[in-house]
């Protein structure tokens, strides 16, 4: 009797383990018998963008956590600490795999405007900040969408897809933030 009571534990076991494993998303191994495929360039312009773009998500949502007035704008800045910081480390890891090294720094256009948004406090912040994500996750959206449906890359293509739904969601946040701001912003404008 123990000994099924044991097997069956240990069944149970693998079986929890390989449900828990396959829905882990699959990561390519450096010592893989065939050597790094090239990136196209389109995939490769891709996963530079998408570096940048997670980069500056997570540095100014670290800065709303900072500088914001508002409660759901500091909410979302901790979201995109939190999902693009997880979003990045698996880029990184598809394409490190594939020999590529994705930039960490911030190109000019996004470290402008983060030094912009760096200086600015309270509902000024506010303001900026959700315009800036409602324009960046606009743009975001598009571009997986685009590589969801035509990269070459199997595994960069993978990874597109399964972020989409996030940046869709960031995209939907941003634009109600945004709009929310704007309306109290607009009565406050017309009480005066």
């Amino acid at each position: 009797m123990p000994s099924r009571l044991f097997a069956s534990a240990l069944a149970f076991c693998l079986l929890i383990g390989t449900s828990a494993f396959a829905q882990q998303p699959v990561q390519p191994t450096p010592n893989q018998a065939q050597p790094h495929q090239k990136l196209s360039q389109p995939d490769r312009k891709f996963v530079h963008e998408a570096a940048i773009g997670g980069q500056f998500e997570v540095e100014t949502g670290r800065l709303a956590q900072q500088n914001a007035n508002n409660q759901r704008v500091k909410d979302f800045g901790a979201r995109m600490v939190q999902d693009h910081g997880n979003a990045n480390a698996l880029l990184t890891a598809v394409a490190t795999g594939k020999g590529e090294t994705p930039p960490r720094q911030l190109d000019a256009k996004h470290a402008q405007l983060h030094d912009r948004l760096a200086g600015l406090r309270g509902a000024e912040f506010d303001r900026a900040y959700m315009s800036a994500m409602v324009k960046d996750h606009d743009e975001d959206a598009r571009a997986f969408a685009k590589e969801a449906q035509n990269g070459r890359d199997e595994d960069i293509k993978r990874f597109a897809k399964e972020t989409l739904s996030v940046v869709q969601d960031h995209d939907k946040l941003a634009h109600e933030i945004n709009a929310s701001l704007t309306a109290v912003g607009s009565s406050r404008e017309k009480g005066r």
